[in-house]
C-alpha cells in the first residue's frame, strides 16, 4: 500500500509542476470568482481565485449528459436545513436556509426495479455517464450528488468527529429519500460512496433491497505496514499533511485558471490505463474534463470529510469489517481486476456476514471499473440483481469474463 501512495504522491507532484502558469494558458471562457481563505500553506495568495460557479457545474453536467440517449429529469431535491432532532445540521448557522441534493432520474420501463447510484470521493453523479443508458434499460435509475459535492448544496463543513461526519452523509441521504418518497430500492455506491451506502444500509436496512459496493473504501482496518511507515520521518510528514485537512482539490483551486489543464492530463491519462477497446473518445474526454474541473474547483464542503472518515493510507477509522456481522441487506461487491481497493477485505467481511454476499471481479478495469470496462460492469450489476429482473435463462450463470472471488 505504501508503494501505491508514493506513486500517487509523485504523480500528483509531477502534474502540479507540469500545470504551472509557465506551461498553461488560462481558459478564455472562464469567469473569475474571488476566494478568501487565509488558512494553510496552499495555494499561494495570488492564485486564490477560481474560474467556476454553481452555474458552471450544472451546465457542464448537462453537456456531459448530452452523451446519454435515455431521457432524464434533473432536479434539486430540497432536504431542509438539517435532520429532525439531530445534533448535526448541514451547516452550523443561525440561518434556516434549505439545502438541496442534485438528482438525475432516467426514464424506465414500467415496474422496473429502482437503482440508486452514489458516487465516490472527489466525484459526482456524472461519472456514471457511460452507464446510464445500459442500466436504464433494466432499472429505474436515479443518481445523486452527495451533499457538499457536484451540483448539490455546499454548506460549510464543520463536523469534528467521525460520528458527526458519517451523520452528515447518512442523514442527508435519508432526508433525500423521504423527499423522493422512495423505499425498496437497490443501493449502489462506488468507493467512498460504497462506504456511505453501507453505513446507510446498516442504519436503515428496511429501505434497501440489495447493496452493491463497487470498489468500496473503508472495508479493512489500517495495515501494520502503514503503521510502521507512519513511524518514519517521511511517513510522519505525510501523515501530518493528511491530518491537517489537505485535499487534492486545494491544488486545483490553487492553480486558478490553469487548473483545467491539470485535470485534462488526469482524465485523458487515467481512464485509458486498464481498458482495451472502450477507451474514452475525444468528445467524452473533453466533456468529462470540463465537468470534473468545475466540480473540483468549487467551494470546499463534502471533501473535508476525508481526515475524519479515513486515517492516512485511506483506511477507515471505523472500518466496515467491524460491523459485518450486523449487516441485514444482501450484498454484492464489484472490483476491477486492477482496483487498488483490495477485494481480500471483502472476503474477510463475508466470513462474518449473516446475509448472502458475493464478490465479482471485472477484467480490464481499475478503480473506476464503470468507466474502464462499462460492458463488464453492466454485466456484473445485472448478475448481482438477477432476482429483481425478469427471468433470463442465463441469469444464474456468471457472465463470461467475470470472475467470482
Amino acid at each position: 500500500m505504501n508503494r501505491i501512495l508514493f506513486r500517487r504522491l509523485s504523480t500528483m507532484t509531477e502534474n502540479v509542476a507540469k500545470s504551472s502558469p509557465t506551461n498553461l494558458q488560462p481558459s478564455s471562457s472562464a469567469s473569475a470568482t474571488t476566494v478568501s481563505n487565509g488558512r494553510g500553506f496552499w495555494p499561494p495568495s495570488l492564485l486564490r481565485w477560481i474560474p467556476t460557479s454553481t452555474d458552471h457545474i450544472i451546465n457542464a453536467e448537462k453537456r456531459l449528459l448530452s452523451l446519454v440517449k435515455t431521457p432524464y429529469v434533473l432536479e434539486q431535491v430540497n432536504i431542509g436545513s438539517g435532520p429532525p432532532d439531530s445534533r448535526v445540521r448541514w451547516f452550523r448557522s443561525s440561518s434556516n436556509e434549505p439545502r438541496f441534493i442534485n438528482t438525475v432520474t432516467f426514464d424506465s420501463k414500467e415496474d422496473s426495479p429502482t437503482l440508486v447510484m452514489v458516487h465516490g470521493y472527489a466525484a459526482s453523479q456524472g461519472f456514471f455517464f457511460r452507464n446510464f443508458d445500459a442500466l436504464a434499460s433494466r432499472f429505474r435509475v436515479i443518481a445523486i450528488d452527495q451533499l457538499g459535492w457536484g451540483g448539490s448544496s455546499r454548506p460549510d463543513f464543520t463536523c469534528r468527529s467521525t460520528e458527526e461526519t458519517e451523520s452528515w452523509f447518512i442523514d442527508s441521504f435519508e432526508e433525500w429519500r423521504k423527499a423522493k418518497n422512495l423505499s425498496n430500492f437497490i443501493l449502489l455506491g462506488h468507493s467512498f460512496g460504497g462506504y456511505v451506502a453501507s453505513k446507510y444500509a446498516l442504519k436503515h436496512p428496511e429501505h434497501v433491497q440489495h447493496l452493491i459496493l463497487v470498489g468500496p473504501a473503508g472495508v479493512s482496518s489500517v495495515s501494520e505496514r502503514i503503521t510502521k511507515f507512519v513511524a518514519t520521518w517521511k511517513g510522519s510528514i505525510l501523515n501530518h499533511i493528511w491530518e491537517s485537512g489537505f485535499t487534492p482539490q486545494r491544488i486545483i483551486r490553487g492553480l486558478g485558471p490553469w487548473g483545467p489543464g491539470m485535470v485534462h492530463r488526469y482524465t485523458s491519462g487515467r481512464f485509458v490505463r486498464y481498458t482495451t477497446g472502450e477507451i474514452l473518445n475525444e468528445s467524452e474526454t473533453t466533456l468529462l474534463t470540463d465537468y470534473v474541473y468545475h466540480t473540483l474547483a468549487a467551494k470546499a464542503s463534502g471533501e473535508l470529510c476525508l481526515k475524519y472518515i479515513f486515517s492516512f493510507g485511506a483506511f477507515a477509522r471505523m472500518p466496515l469489517l467491524h460491523s459485518a456481522s450486523e449487516w441485514k441487506v444482501p450484498t454484492t461487491f464489484i472490483y476491477g481486476h486492477q482496483d487498488w481497493m483490495d477485494y481480500e477485505g471483502a472476503q474477510e467481511a463475508r466470513k462474518h456476514m449473516k446475509v448472502p454476499c458475493e464478490i465479482i471481479r471485472v477484467p480490464q478495469a481499475g478503480h473506476f471499473v464503470f468507466i474502464d470496462n462499462p460492458t463488464g460492469f453492466h454485466s456484473a450489476v445485472f448478475y448481482a440483481c438477477r432476482r429483481f429482473l425478469r427471468p433470463d435463462p442465463d441469469s444464474e450463470s456468471l457472465p463470461e469474463g467475470l470472475t467470482s472471488a
